[in-house]
C-alpha cells in the first residue's frame, strides 16, 4: 500500500510563479514566503537546539543494562542516534517538505531503557520498537492518523500549540539551570540550595536569554541561531577563566557546574562513527516475556508516540502558518505522518530507540524556516555530527536553553485563538496547556484535553457536536490513564 499523492481535503494553494529555480519549485520556498538563505539558517538553528540528543540519548539508553546486564555503550549509541536523525530528517524534508526535524524521542527512550529493556535483551526491546513503528505506519496508511488530526477541534489545536510552548520553555529553564527540583517544593529557582541563582553557568544562561530575546524582539534574521552562537562563545570564555567544571564530579553534585556539556574544544575533533548496532534487532520478546506483556508494552509505546507526535505536528504546523485558516488541515499531512511512522521503525532498527518529530524544530521555524529545505540542512548537519560527534558537546545546555525559552514565548501566543469565555473550551484548553509542562509530557496534556472536552460537552448537552473519533480517542485515553490506577486499587498485577 502506498501513500496517496493527491489529498482532496488538503488546502488549495496558488499556482507557482514563473522563473523559479528547480529547488525553489520543489520546496515551494517563494510560495511560502521564505528564501534559500533563510531556510539554511533555520536548518542550522534547529540543529543547534537539538544536537544535544546525540549526547543525551547515549547517556540514557547507552548506560542502562538490559535484563542480562548488557550495555549498548555510549559511543555506539551516539553514532546510531546521529545516523537515524540525519536520514529521517532529510526524508522528512524531501517527502514531507516541512521544516520538522526527526530524532530519538526523549521520554520514549527512557521508557524503552527502564521499562522495556529491563525485562528482556536490548535486541528484543528494539524489536518491540520496530513493531510499534510498523503499527504507527499502518495507522497512517489507512488514514486513521490523519483523520484524528482533522477531528481535533481548532481550540484544542491552539491549546496544544500553546502548551508545547510552555513545555519547551520549561525544558529550556531546566536545561539552563534556572529551574530545578526544589527542597520542600516541587520546583524552585536556580541551582542554589535555598532557591537562589548560583554559579557561572546560570549567568551564561541569563546572558543568552537576554541576548536572544533582544535579537528576536528586534526581528533580527536568524536571531535564535545568533543567540545560541553568542551564548556558546560566552560559555567557552567563562569556562576558560572560571572553570566551573561539570555538574557531577566523581559522583558528587556540583551546583556551580555545567549541567550537560562542558564548553571546551574536544580532542579529537573527528571520530569515526561506530555503527555496529544497526540491525541488532530480535522479535523474540513475544515468546520471552509473554504475548500479553509484550502487547501491553507495544500499546504503551504506540499510544505515547501517536499523540506526542500529533501534538507536536499541530503546534509546529500552526507556528509555521502551514495549517488552513480553520486550523483543521495542513499540506502533505499524510506524508509527514508517514515519515514519522517510518522514523519509529528506523529508530528501532538502528538501536537508537523510537525516532519522532522534534518540538525543537520550533526554533528553526522561529528563525523563518517554512519548507523542507530547513529539514534537509538539519539532516545534513546530523550527517556531519557522525564524524564530529565530539564537537557537538561544545554547545552547553545553558547556551541552547535560552533559545527554547524564547521560542516558547512565541508559541504561547496561540492562546489568542481560544475562547476562554466558553467554559467548555476553557477547561480542556487549560488542562492541555498546563499538564504538558507540569507532567513533562505532551501526551498527558493532550489526553487530559480530549477526555475533559468530551465530558464537558456531554454535560452541556452538546454530545452531537463531538466528532466520533474524539469519542474513540477520549476512550483510549481513559484506558491509558486508568489502567494502572485500577491495578493499584484492585491489587491486580
Amino acid at each position: 500500500m502506498s501513500v496517496s499523492t493527491q489529498d482532496p481535503a488538503a488546502p488549495v494553494e496558488p499556482a507557482e510563479p514563473a522563473g523559479q529555480s528547480r529547488l525553489d519549485r520543489f520546496f515551494e520556498i517563494t510560495r511560502r514566503g521564505s528564501s534559500v538563505r533563510r531556510e539554511v539558517l533555520a536548518g542550522i538553528t534547529t540543529f543547534a537546539t537539538m544536537a544535544y540528543i546525540v549526547v543525551l540519548n547515549p547517556l540514557i539508553i547507552g548506560t542502562a543494562p538490559d535484563k542480562d546486564g548488557n550495555l549498548l555503550g555510549i559511543a555506539p549509541v551516539a553514532g546510531v542516534t546521529a545516523l537515524v536523525a540525519a536520514v529521517m530528517t532529510i526524508m522528512m524534508g524531501i517527502v514531507g517538505r516541512v521544516p520538522f526535524a526527526v530524532a530519538t524521542g526523549l521520554g520514549l527512550n527512557a521508557f524503552v531503557a527502564y521499562a522495556v529493556a529491563s525485562q528482556m535483551s536490548w535486541a528484543e526491546a528494539m524489536g518491540l520498537v520496530v513493531v510499534e513503528g510498523l503499527i504507527i505506519t499502518v495507522l497512517v496508511l489507512t488514514g486513521f492518523r490523519k483523520a484524528v488530526f482533522r477531528a481535533i477541534p481548532a481550540e484544542l489545536k491552539a491549546a496544544i500549540a500553546a502548551g508545547i510552548g510552555l513545555f519547551i520553555a520549561l525544558i529550556g529553564f531546566v536545561d539552563g539551570g534556572l529551574v530545578r527540583a526544589g527542597t520542600g517544593v516541587p520546583l524552585q529557582l536556580g541551582s542554589g540550595s535555598n532557591g537562589t541563582l548560583h554559579g557561572w553557568p546560570t549567568v551564561v544562561f541569563l546572558v543568552g536569554l537576554l541576548v536572544t530575546g533582544i535579537l528576536v524582539a528586534r526581528k533580527v534574521k536568524a536571531g535564535v541561531l545568533i543567540g545560541i552562537v553568542v551564548t556558546t562563545i560566552v560559555a567557552v570564555i567563562v569556562n576558560a577563566f572560571a572553570k566551573p567544571g561539570p555538574a557531577l564530579v566523581d559522583g558528587k553534585p556540583n551546583p556551580d557546574g555545567w549541567r550537560l556539556n562542558v564548553p571546551t574544544l574536544p580532542d579529537p575533533l573527528f571520530q569515526t562513527p561506530d555503527l555496529h548496532l544497526v540491525g541488532n534487532v530480535s522479535f523474540g520478546a513475544f515468546a520471552h516475556v509473554g504475548l500479553v506483556t509484550a502487547l501491553l508494552l507495544v500499546f504503551t509505546l504506540v499510544l505515547a508516540d501517536f499523540f506526542d507526535v500529533m501534538g507536536t505536528t499541530v503546534g509546529l504546523a500552526k507556528q509555521a502558518n502551514l495549517t488552513t485558516e480553520d486550523g483543521t488541515d495542513m499540506p502533505r499531512l499524510g506524508k509527514v505522518l508517514f515519515v514519522d511512522g517510518v522514523a519509529a521503525v528506523a529508530g528501532g532498527a538502528g538501536s537508537a530507540s523510537s525516532a519522532t518529530t522534534y518540538v525543537e524544530s520550533s526554533s528553526g521555524i522561529a528563525d523563518g524556516g517554512r519548507t523542507g529545505l530547513t529539514s534537509v540542512v538539519t539532516g545534513v548537519l546530523f550527517l556531519g555530527a557522525l564524524l564530529l560527534t565530539p564537537l557537538v558537546s561544545l554547545v552547553p545546555s545553558e547556551a541552547a536553553g535560552p533559545a527554547l525559552v524564547v521560542v516558547g514565548a512565541l508559541m504561547i501566543r496561540q492562546v489568542k485563538d481560544i475562547d476562554f469565555t466558553d467554559v467548555g473550551v476553557a477547561v480542556p484548553a487549560f488542562l492541555t496547556m498546563t499538564l504538558m509542562p507540569f507532567t513533562y509530557s505532551i501526551t498527558n496534556g493532550i489526553g487530559a484535553g480530549f477526555v475533559s472536552w468530551v465530558a464537558i460537552r456531554v454535560a452541556q448537552g452538546k454530545a452531537r457536536q463531538i466528532h466520533p473519533l474524539m469519542w474513540a480517542v477520549a476512550a483510549a485515553f481513559v484506558v491509558y490513564f486508568g489502567i494502572n490506577l485500577v491495578k493499584a486499587v484492585t491489587g491486580v498485577s
